[in-house]
């Protein structure tokens, strides 16, 4: 799930938002690394620290390169212990689920089971259905790359209103809710354009997606998740809640200011259902399992050469130059010219990035417990592969 609100991150971990409040601020401590390791990533633990002392409630972040294994963290997990965060705290990794969705459906290709031009007609009759929407005329590979034209039904005022602000939020924040029903959000609204046409990021597609996964297989997405991607990467911490309303430790807490009329508040919202998530952003992670499995996926692990080729594929962003969107995995590029592969991922409470060189020889993961920016929103990946351009201390 990507949170698309001006106060809340968006698809690469975006929007600048409100000012954010004061909270004890721990300087980034490196945990369980190699002093080679260590060397290099000052840049990086700065831009954390930068992070916490505007406002961020705390923040933890993996890097592997040529020089091995370095964690870090800064802040807190606890806003009223004061606990800092963990090395290996679990999170909500929001869209970043995208991209495991999108790998079982293109291993489910490579299988044969499904093809990437099926019509969503084809698989979930009737479904996409009602005010100019037409499953017949919408593809498996639209709905990966976000060129469908469904409208998101995050947009939907009275969804987001009622599931992800304020006292809606608190109110409803345990209610199970089916993928059916976010479907049927967005299909209420005409579609954006034309399949095919444009690019614009739409949650509602990798519901959809996730629900094809299902019929294809005739098991859960869930199933399908944890057979094909994490059983055999050993991903031992990363799961999919369900309709769990808890996060497995180790873990923090995780923040969110849901009220826009008091730009102060922060709210403890670590408890929700994680069925108002589901294939768009359900699975629970850490750093090192996601470090794992884009490393994993970018050298050809887990998928053949042309599903991964067809992943690569990308479809230009017109609202970010630096960006392009493949099946499930963004391209992106830094201020000094290199290009990374990954994706974000926002969550109530919880920011997250994972980014890879196309090798999978320079990875970053990193997670902030809280769901709104203190600064740039992508600074801590800058800072780590643009050191030079980095601010000093």
């Amino acid at each position: 799930m990507t949170l698309r609100k001006t106060a809340r991150v968006g698809m690469v971990g975006l929007a600048a938002a409100a000012v954010a409040a004061t909270v004890l601020a721990a300087p980034a401590q490196a945990a369980s690394d190699t002093a080679a390791a260590r060397a290099g990533h000052e840049a990086t633990r700065r831009a954390m620290d930068a992070e916490v002392k505007g406002g961020i409630p705390g923040i933890t972040a993996q890097v592997r390169d040529g020089k091995g294994v370095w964690k870090a963290t800064s802040g807190v997990g606890d806003r009223k212990t004061g606990a800092p965060r963990g090395a290996n705290d679990r999170f909500r990794v929001g869209s970043i689920t995208k991209t495991f969705v999108a790998t079982v459906l293109l291993q489910m290709e490579a299988e044969g089971k499904l093809g990437l031009d099926d019509r969503v007609e084809h698989h979930l009759p009737g479904l996409v259905r009602g005010n100019g929407n037409d499953g017949d005329k919408i593809t498996v590979r639209q709905l990966l790359s976000h060129t469908s034209g469904l409208f998101d039904y995050l947009a939907d005022e009275e969804y987001f209103a009622t599931y992800m602000s304020g006292q809606g939020y608190l109110e409803h924040r345990y209610d199970t809710l089916p993928p059916e029903k976010h479907v049927k959000v967005a299909v209420s609204h005409e579609p954006l354009f034309a399949p095919g046409d444009r690019f614009s990021y739409s949650n509602t597609n990798y519901v959809l997606a996730g629900l094809i996964i299902e019929k294809a297989g005739g098991r859960t997405y869930e199933a399908e998740v944890r057979d094909r991607i994490i059983r055999p990467l050993g991903l031992k911490a990363t799961s999919n809640p369900g309709n769990g309303i808890r996060i497995p430790r180790p873990s923090s807490r995780s923040y969110s200011k849901l009220f826009a009329s008091a730009p102060d508040r922060i709210d403890d919202v670590t408890e929700m259902n994680g069925s108002q998530g589901w294939a768009d952003g359900d699975i629970i992670s850490t750093t090192g399992d996601l470090n794992r499995f884009y490393g994993a996926l970018l050298r050809g692990e887990l998928l053949p050469p042309k599903q991964l080729k067809a992943m690569k594929t990308t479809v230009e962003s017109p609202e970010r130059p630096d960006m392009a969107y493949g099946l499930g995995l963004t391209r992106l590029r830094t201020s000094c010219g290199t290009t990374l592969w990954g994706h974000g991922g926002g969550m109530i409470g919880s920011t997250s990035l994972a980014v890879s060189t196309e090798d999978g020889r320079h990875q970053l993961v990193y997670n902030r417990n809280g769901d709104w920016s203190s600064g740039s929103p992508t600074s801590i990946m800058e800072a780590e592969y643009c050191p030079a351009a980095a601010p000093a201390s």
